[in-house]
């Protein structure tokens, strides 16, 4: 126990110590980090542009937007750091932050996909209802709701994780500070803040994940009683690249965190985070957003004005 007061910093292990290697990650993860700030960020400028964009979807795909550019701006600032300095290092305050920050948007996102699962549900499922369901109170009100459940949620596995005496070693194994590789390096018992990780979390995951389930089950069983095939391309058009980004973020999450530890392998867990940290809010502007006809019109339209302006 007295060793744990002894911690003021950790090491993160990077992804590589090849210098060759560490030049070429520098280049690639910060090409992935400009195009995740300038896709997500020209998704919002276009929603907050466009007036007819201003409709639950678009509201919850704003939303999404802010995760997407939060969430990796919590880690990959650090690890470019880390790279260019060669100095892994990362003070115990910066660590609890770290660590914080990511477990909560990272929650947030898992409980607003539910959300938007559930938008689509009902605006298929039933139209004539839509507005008066989907009201803009209740969506300002199930955002509020992600965000403060998310941040909660993060605040409780973030006291079990650091309250835990550090005496084994200061070197995590990932390249930033996470929940598994962190508790690993605790010399007490780590049962309960294990447990308390798959219970709570498994609850928050398995309900976001259920209320998912059900919404699209309602969405497929509707879809396909719709006589016209262009009804049914224009409806399946609606929800496929959300299902897309639920299918991607939940499979990352659940392999992260909803197993023991003792499952856990360093180098197959850093690919992994890579693929929700960073790959995943890139991939969210392209798969899901970019490619909708009402958003790249408001973007030509906002561009045009853009030049007259200038013109």
């Amino acid at each position: 126990m007295e060793n744990a007061t002894v911690v003021t910093e950790f090491i993160l292990m990077g992804l590589s110590d090849l210098p060759t290697v560490r030049f070429s990650l520098i280049i690639v993860v910060l090409l992935i980090y400009l195009v995740t700030l300038v896709g997500n960020g020209t998704i919002l400028l276009a929603i907050g542009a466009d007036s007819h964009l201003r409709t639950p979807m678009y509201f919850f795909l704003s939303n999404l937007s802010l995760l997407d550019i939060f969430c990796p701006t919590a880690t990959v600032p650090k690890m470019l750091e880390n790279l260019l300095s060669e100095n892994n290092t990362i003070s115990f305050a910066g660590c609890v932050l770290q660590l914080y920050f990511l477990i909560a948007l990272a929650g947030t996102e898992v409980l607003l996909l539910a959300a938007m699962a559930y938008d689509r549900f009902v605006a298929i499922c039933n139209p004539l209802r839509y507005t008066v369901i989907m009201s803009m109170k209740v969506c300002l009100q199930m955002a509020a709701g992600t965000w403060i459940a998310g941040f909660l949620h993060s605040l409780l596995h973030t006291v079990m994780t650091f309250t835990l005496p550090f005496c084994k070693s200061n070197r995590v194994n990932q390249y930033y500070c996470d929940i598994p590789p962190v508790r690993a390096l605790s010399c007490a018992s780590t049962y309960m803040a294990e447990m308390v990780v798959l219970i709570v979390g498994g609850i928050l995951g398995v309900g976001a994940f259920l209320v998912s389930l059900f919404s699209y089950i309602q969405i497929i069983s509707t879809v396909l009683r719709i006589r016209s095939t262009e009804g049914k391309r224009k409806a399946f058009s609606t929800c496929a690249s959300h299902l897309m980004v639920v299918c991607l973020f939940y499979g990352t999450i659940i392999f992260t965190y909803i197993r023991p530890s003792s499952s856990h392998h360093p180098d197959q867990d850093r690919l992994v985070s890579m693929l929700y940290g960073v790959i995943t809010p890139m991939l969210n502007p392209l798969i899901y957003t970019l490619r909708n006809k009402e958003v790249k019109g408001a973007l030509l339209s906002l561009l045009q004005n853009r030049i007259h302006c200038i013109l």
